[in-house]
């Protein structure tokens, strides 16, 4: 290859997608690891996650909200950063869209980005969807 002037094509670094807490606290898990889909029970459990997508500008950050019960997106945002407001977006944008008339469960995992880092787990009230 090196005859030909070829040389081997490096692919990009990955970032570091999950940072776990060490300092967290091990919490219950409320939904007792049950991800089957129930349509009787739409916006009780919620899941979220944040995908890395690179861009010619750099990366771009997607957070998610899936309903459990479902298996659809109900809340996403997009940002160039992995700050709470991220996370935080994404789940306002869920209960603007779905407006749950009860508490929700949402799981998501230990990373240090979500700023929700004490808990894998959090009930919500249906009352953030006003802010």
């Amino acid at each position: 290859m090196r005859q030909a002037g070829l040389a081997g094509r490096h692919r990009r670094r990955r970032p570091l997608t999950t940072i776990p807490d060490p300092a967290a606290d091990g919490r219950p898990d409320l939904i007792g690891r049950d991800f089957q889909p129930d349509p009787a029970a739409l916006d009780t459990r919620w899941c979220g996650d944040i995908t890395y997508i690179p861009t010619g500008e750099g990366w771009l950050y997607l957070a998610t909200v899936i309903d459990i019960a479902s298996r659809r997106v109900v809340g996403w945002a997009t940002a160039d950063h992995l700050r709470t407001e991220l996370v935080a977006d994404a789940l306002q944008a869920a209960c603007r869209q779905r407006r749950p008339q009860g508490e929700v469960i949402f799981h998501s995992d230990r990373g240090c980005q979500l700023g929700f880092k004490e808990s894998l787990q959090h009930c919500l009230s249906a009352s953030i969807d006003a802010h």
